[in-house]
């Protein structure tokens, strides 16, 4: 199958041809119709997180489901899926309690070589999942079924951005009707976190960014307000914004050292941040803990929107059906396998809320 590798960080990907481990006890082979960017994978080809090359990244994707292993019975051979980087093995202290996204346990695809070049190279498949690529092999718990009359583009944004996003609102930080949302960022990630505000009920959500352009599709996707984040003004226009409060919640959707610094001020006392961007290994944020004490000020990760996929893709597209929530929108570009190095490259000079590559 053809596929995407990375074999040195910082440059450009090469189309190659690599085999496929097939489905074993537990896994599902996918046919990929569709992968969409995210700037995880940048970061990832930039070698911002380091990691062993030569490898397949992508995790945002969807397709048909080719072949199943011994086992399976979520999904069949033929059926349209959407297909996460969330692996979970169902039977550690964290899955029984509800929280996949903080999996414990193992599974075979961990250590199994499931991506092989045609010299017998081991391939390493990005964040479990390997989507740059005509097909992928994962982990049953991976994938959920879809629709087979929803478009593959719109259902591969569920993948990540969207359950990250959204899920942040509405299953890490739980924000009640009425609440005042800051949101840093208004990239892929942040969009989603203002859709998830809007249908939490959030009566003021701010959208904050150094794009006027992404400031003003914010306020197209529901946000009540845009705020310039460059300047040093941000702060107080958002206690402005607030009754001179802060806001109730601030969701940081970019992984930059300046969005962490700047959160914690603009948070109203007895707040939440919500970290949700990931920056590259090694950039310290500074608080003080004092104030955020003082403060009774809360501090949560939020990793995948502690999404649970089984419920909450379902429930994402009920809400796209019904014309709650953007997908569509948030497409900037498609492109052939062949052109994925133009849709990195849009995508990390910020032209982009989401490119897809289709297959």
């Amino acid at each position: 199958m053809k596929a995407a590798v990375c074999r040195e960080f910082g440059q450009p990907l090469a189309i190659e041809e690599i085999d496929l481990l097939p489905a074993g006890p537990g896994e599902v082979t996918v046919d990929i119709k569709a992968c969409a960017i995210c700037h995880s994978d940048i970061f990832f080809i930039d070698g911002a997180w380091g990691g062993s090359l030569p490898a397949v990244y992508g995790h945002e994707a969807a397709g048909v489901v080719r072949s199943v292993g011994a086992g399976v019975t979520a999904v069949k051979p033929g059926q349209p899926v959407v297909v996460t980087l969330i692996r979970s093995c169902g039977h550690c202290i964290s899955c029984m309690e509800g929280i996949p996204v903080a999996c414990e346990g193992d599974v075979p695809l961990d250590s199994a070589p499931v991506l092989t070049s045609k010299a017998g190279e081991r391939v390493v498949q990005g964040m479990e999942t390997g989507a740059f690529a005509e097909a992928v092999t994962v982990h049953e718990s991976q994938v959920v079924g879809m629709p087979g009359d929803m478009s593959f583009d719109a259902a591969s944004l569920l993948a990540c951005g969207v359950i990250t996003g959204f899920g942040a609102v509405v299953n890490t930080a739980r924000v009640e009707p009425g609440s005042t949302v800051a949101v840093i960022g208004a990239g892929g990630v942040g969009l989603n976190t203002v859709q998830g505000a809007v249908i939490a009920g959030a009566r003021t959500i701010i959208a904050l960014d150094i794009s006027d352009s992404k400031l003003e599709t914010a306020l197209r996707f529901g946000a009540t307000h845009a705020v310039q984040a460059a300047g040093g003004e941000a702060v107080e226009k958002v206690r402005a914004l607030t009754d001179g409060r802060g806001a109730d919640y601030v969701f940081v959707t970019v992984g930059a050292k300046p969005a962490f610094q700047q959160a914690f001020p603009m948070a109203a006392r007895a707040g939440a941040v919500v970290l949700v961007g990931m920056p590259p290994t090694g950039v310290m944020a500074e608080i003080d803990p004092g104030t955020v004490a003082a403060a009774n000020q809360r501090i949560l990760g939020s990793k995948m929107g502690t999404s649970r996929i089984g419920v909450d893709i379902p429930n994402l597209i009920s809400l796209y059906r019904q014309g709650r929530l953007k997908l569509d929108e948030l497409i900037t570009n498609r492109y052939p396998l062949d052109g994925i190095n133009e849709a990195l490259a849009s995508t990390k000079r910020g032209e982009a809320l989401r490119n897809v590559i289709l297959f």
